[in-house]
């Protein structure tokens, strides 16, 4: 049989440290055709990780400047992130950096919360 270790969970709450927002652009008003941001949905606390060069790799083969990844604590019925919402990152280094969420992926062995990978494209 095989013997119990306890392995602390790769993410915790203490570690969501970062404001973002998630919004999504909405139609301006008037007969000039466009989008102007912001319909606010959902702000909360998280944790963004650190670029990696996988990630950087990425980023040149999709043509995008880059990529972060972001994780959030589950909001359930609260907010539900797709691909046609947007992300910015109240920090001084992502400053007037706004995401494109293009991957939504469930943390599966931590049931608490959800990865969000967006993409930066000028």
């Amino acid at each position: 049989m095989r013997k119990f270790e306890y392995k602390p969970p790769r993410v915790h709450s203490g570690e969501l440290r970062t404001p973002v927002t998630f919004y999504e652009y909405v139609p301006k008003p008037g007969p000039d055709p466009g989008e102007q941001e912001k319909k606010v949905l959902y702000e909360c606390m998280a944790k963004v990780d650190k670029v990696w060069l996988k990630d950087l790799e990425r980023a040149k083969t999709n043509g995008t400047v880059s990529d972060v990844t972001v994780t959030i604590r589950d909001p359930h019925a609260d907010y539900i992130p797709t691909d046609k919402h947007y992300l910015s990152i109240d920090h001084p280094y992502y400053k007037d950096m706004k995401y494109n969420v293009k991957d939504v992926l469930p943390d599966l062995q931590q049931k608490d919360f959800i990865n969000i990978v967006g993409r930066f494209e000028k």
